[in-house]
């Protein structure tokens, strides 16, 4: 371990981590509930839901429909998610200056997600990210994807960076088991998606952070292999 600062790199989570896309994911499963002549459900009892992906959020917003025709349900989700992308979704509070006190240490930054690629990719530009991100790997990018240490893997090694040197960032406890199968250090974001029986202080993570503003702090981030300008 090195002197404390911030890490050569970052590795974020994307919904939940950095976006609150939650109003997104709602306009989306209330549009295929109104096609359905069923009323609206509300954000709060999605909310919780959205880390786990396309499925869960299915589930959630059709609990009396089987397994099987939910699951059919897929495509048309993601494509009309496709339209409502960005249209209501916010950063959390204290990621811009988040990002910002990184890129002003000279470390790099970038993305791993479980999403798919495309819809991703697509958010980026809307946030002015798309010449800032180092790195974006999607849910499909790869044969696997979190919990499976791959990701973060090729992530770093697109970067040019070791695992040792890079932190991931997530709301969910695969992102932490997805670090932890990687070698790579990891930070729990407590303001994220997660549903009322999830517990991160048993997820292993090596920090618990409340809030993105924590992270521009340098003493909020874990050592890593080496630090920026770390003497």
């Amino acid at each position: 371990m090195t002197a404390s600062g911030f890490p050569r790199a970052a590795l974020f989570d994307l919904d939940g981590t950095l976006l609150d896309s939650a109003p997104d994911m709602l306009a989306t499963a209330n549009r295929m509930r109104a096609s359905r002549d069923l009323g609206p459900m509300t954000l709060d009892v999605l909310r919780p839901h959205v880390s786990k992906g396309a499925r869960a959020m299915l589930a959630a917003a059709f609990p009396a429909m089987e397994q099987a025709p939910r699951e059919a349900l897929v495509p048309e989700f993601l494509a009309i998610y496709q339209e409502e992308l960005g249209r209501h979704s916010v950063l959390f509070d204290g990621v811009a200056e988040m990002l910002d006190a990184l890129e002003a240490a000279g470390s790099t930054w970038g993305i791993v997600t479980n999403k798919p690629e495309y819809l991703a990719r697509d958010i980026l530009p809307q946030l002015g990210w798309d010449t800032r991100c180092a790195v974006l790997i999607g849910g499909d990018t790869l044969a696997e994807k979190k919990p499976h240490p791959l990701p973060l893997k090729v992530a770093a090694e697109r970067i040019g960076i070791a695992i040792a040197d890079c932190v991931y960032v997530g709301d969910d406890e695969r992102d932490i088991q997805a670090a932890r199968a990687a070698g790579m250090p990891s930070i729990a974001a407590l303001w994220g998606y997660r549903q009322a029986h999830e517990e991160p202080t048993e997820w292993g993570a090596d920090v618990l952070a409340e809030w993105p503003a924590e992270l521009t702090q340098t003493t909020a981030w874990p050592s890593t292999g080496s630090s920026v300008g770390a003497t």
